[in-house]
Formats: C-alpha cells, sequence, structure tokens
C-alpha cells in the first residue's frame, strides 16, 4: 500500500518556492496602518479583499483586479521598517511549510514610493531576509521583475543597474503582468540577452493571461530559464515536447490559477497532464498571503486531487531545488537534504 501524504511528511519535505511574489506576502494589518497613517482611502477595486478562512485572504477573480490592489496596497508602503518586516515574515511563514529557500519576485513598478531609491529598497529588503536566515528560517534571493508596459529603455536601465550593483541578494531578472492585450516581449528582448551576458539568472510569466506562444516567446525570445505558470503550453504538444526536450520547468500555482479563473477548478487543471507528459514543475504560491495557501497545502491537494503519492512529491521537490536560483553550494545542500530525508527509513 503506498504510505500516505498528509501535512506534517510534506511540511518535512525539504523543497523550495520559486514563483512568490513580495507584493502578495504584504501582512493587510500592515497595509492598512500604513495607509491610515497616510490618510490614504480603501481600495476601491472590484474585488472584496477580506479573511476567508483557510482558502484565501482575497477575493478578487481576475488579475487586472489583483494587479490594482497589488498596485494599491504597495503604493501605501513608504518605511524601510515596513520593507524589512515583509521580507522577514515571509521567510518566516514559508518556513512553516517547509520550504527551505524562496525565490522572490518583486517589481519596482507596484512601490512608487522606492521610485528612483531601488538601492534603499533592495537594502530594506536584504536586512529583513538576512535577518531570517539569522534566526534559521528559509534562505532567499530576489528576482528583480519588469512590467510589461514598461519602455525598452526602462528595462535596460534596471538591467544596468543590477549589474553595476551585483547586489548578493539580486539574483535574476523577471517579467510580470497582463499579457491579455499582448507580450511585448520583442520590446524586452535586448534587455534580457544583456542580463544573460552579465550573468543574471532569467525566469518569464507565460502561458496564464497568455497562450502557448507567449510560452514559447519567453524561451525564445527572453531566453527564460523558468517559466512562472506555463500552464497554457498544454494547448500545443509540440511545445510541450519542447519544453520536455529543453528541460525547461514550469513554475505553477494551482490555486490562483483556479482563484483567478484561469482554471475552473482543481479537478481540471492541467498540471497532472504537464507533469506525466514529462514536463518538470514546481508548486507555488504566487500571492500566498492574498490567496490564504502555502506550499505544503499546494502538495496536499494537488495530491489528492490527482492520486499522487510521495515519489510524485518529491520530484517535484526536487525540481523546485534544482529549478531555484540559491547559489551552488546552497542548492547543493539542499538536495543533500533531500536525499538524506528520502532515504530515511520513517520516509
Amino acid at each position: 500500500m503506498p504510505e500516505p501524504v498528509d501535512r506534517s511528511w510534506t511540511v518535512a519535505l525539504p523543497k523550495a518556492e520559486v514563483h512568490l511574489h513580495l507584493e502578495g506576502c504584504l501582512d493587510p494589518d500592515l497595509v492598512d496602518g500604513a495607509a491610515r497613517r497616510q490618510g490614504v482611502t480603501s481600495w476601491t477595486g472590484s474585488g472584496n479583499v477580506g479573511a476567508d478562512g483557510d482558502r484565501g485572504a482575497v477575493q478578487i477573480t481576475t488579475l487586472p483586479q489583483l494587479l490594482s490592489y497589488l498596485d494599491w496596497s504597495c503604493a501605501v508602503i513608504d518605511r524601510a521598517d515596513d520593507l524589512a518586516a515583509t521580507a522577514y515574515g515571509t521567510a518566516r511563514r514559508v518556513s512553516s511549510a517547509g520550504v527551505r529557500h524562496i525565490d522572490v519576485i518583486v517589481n519596482p513598478t507596484h512601490w512608487p514610493h522606492w521610485r528612483g531609491r531601488l538601492d534603499a529598497m533592495v537594502e530594506a529588503l536584504d536586512g529583513g531576509f538576512g535577518a531570517a536566515e539569522t534566526d534559521g528560517f528559509a534562505t532567499s534571493v530576489l528576482c528583480l521583475s519588469l512590467k510589461r508596459t514598461q519602455t525598452e529603455s526602462e528595462a535596460r536601465a534596471l538591467v544596468e543597474w543590477m549589474l553595476d550593483r551585483r547586489h548578493p541578494r539580486v539574483a535574476a531578472l523577471s517579467i510580470d503582468g497582463d499579457e491579455t492585450n499582448g507580450s511585448h516581449n520583442e520590446r524586452f528582448a535586448g534587455a534580457f540577452t544583456r542580463a544573460a551576458r552579465g550573468g543574471l539568472r532569467r525566469c518569464a510569466h507565460a502561458g496564464e493571461s497568455s497562450g502557448p506562444g507567449g510560452v514559447r516567446e519567453a524561451i525564445d525570445m527572453l531566453g527564460a530559464e523558468r517559466i512562472d505558470h506555463g500552464i497554457r503550453s498544454v494547448e500545443d504538444p509540440s511545445l510541450v515536447t519542447e519544453l520536455v526536450r529543453r528541460s525547461v520547468p514550469l513554475d505553477i500555482c494551482p490555486t490562483s490559477n483556479v482563484l483567478l479563473g484561469v482554471v475552473p477548478d482543481l479537478r481540471r487543471h492541467p498540471v497532472d497532464d504537464l507533469r506525466r507528459q514529462g514536463v518538470k514543475i514546481s508548486l507555488n504560491t504566487d500571492d500566498p498571503v492574498l490567496f490564504g495557501s502555502d506550499v505544503a497545502g499546494e502538495y496536499v491537494r494537488c495530491a489528492e486531487t490527482f492520486s499522487w503519492g510521495r515519489p510524485e512529491l518529491v520530484a517535484i521537490a526536487r525540481t523546485s531545488i534544482e529549478s531555484c536560483f540559491a547559489d551552488d553550494d546552497r542548492r547543493g545542500q539542499l538536495l543533500r537534504d533531500l536525499d538524506t530525508f528520502i532515504g530515511s527509513p520513517d520516509d
């Protein structure tokens, strides 16, 4: 009989999370306090923000609603201490789900108080994440992200800042945003090429609000090493074959995809189909505080829905570690931890 998959085993399983937005990790109390301090009115979007038990702290049903809320909430954060507290709280929160390392996506365009002050913003985040590591919580790196509405010159400026500073906390260039009206990847190809030549890692959102063509562009035009979401790749069998051949992993966020209406429900999510076809996948939360999710919960829900056992979850955890942007020493240690865990008599 297969060994059971439960939350305690899943929490103990060494793993990384590689698709996590800092903007979706803001504590609602911190946001409310900052808004009151600045006399800012509540968010006026059509979604409903508020507690909703285990499955979500936000009732937002579309990507544009989500982006609107993120713009509002991040816009009130004007203190370095709040950034550091968010970083520390994020590392502590993911650690409670057994996550050992996080690649954290941060899009500077969401944070107007820090416009022109990226050095100070990164230093504040570095302080929070560093303190968390000292206290034994997850290690972390930052993936600085472009927004698809930015200009080519803005994209190049961000990359040049990253290459000039070489901040040890900053590991990768990312790109996110709504692709409903086009990916505009040709505008950002030069910035990604420059990032690659400078030794930066690269990841890109695609295959969520874009179809499989967006995934192809992210791989071929941007040189993305990982695809954030990517689930609509399943619509193009030749693309699936290419993902398998090139070992390009998909950083999948099942709960996010359901709550934002990308898929109708978890049972009809293509994650299992992609996995069975040989695509490397990891499970992630996207915006965990807003969606009321954690990685251990994503593992358990998918295991229950798709009848996955421990071997399937171990493979997913291994992909999460192998594809993370931690340095070689840290990634190697995490892989050894995983091998030790699965080799123990109780596991």
